[in-house]
């Protein structure tokens, strides 16, 4: 099992900034897991916000958040970061943290196995 615990969500104003953490663990987790964020917002369907490969070379983003967001990693910590700049009201959603045992090899929420419970940003206009 792997269990993934996201952290670093909240309030911020527009224009601001966040960094969203997610610990991951469990025995089966291997650093070669590709690994991704997803969000949702209320009424809305769960979509891709940005992925990574398991070397962290290769990165992946939704087209809205391309230039805003930086999604990194550091497997030496098991631990996934998304760097969130120029924050705009509608990136408020839960945000999730997601893991791939196949590495990343697309967007799709199918492709993941494992789920965090998810953490909540809100940005104010």
């Amino acid at each position: 099992q792997v269990q993934l615990v996201e952290s670093g969500g909240g309030l911020v104003q527009a224009g601001g900034s966040l960094r969203l953490s997610c610990v991951v663990s469990g025995r089966t987790w291997r650093s070669n897991y590709g690994m991704a964020w997803f969000r949702q917002a209320p009424g809305k369907e769960r979509e891709f916000v940005a992925g990574i490969n398991w070397s962290g070379l290769s990165t992946y983003y939704r087209d809205s958040v391309t230039d805003r967001f930086i999604i990194s990693r550091d497997n030496a910590k098991n631990t996934v970061y998304l760097q969130m700049n120029s924050l705009k009201p509608e990136d408020t959603a839960v945000y999730y943290c997601a893991a791939n045992p196949r590495d990343y090899n697309g967007p799709d929420y199918s492709r993941y196995d494992y789920w965090g419970q998810g953490t909540q940003v809100t940005v104010s206009s």
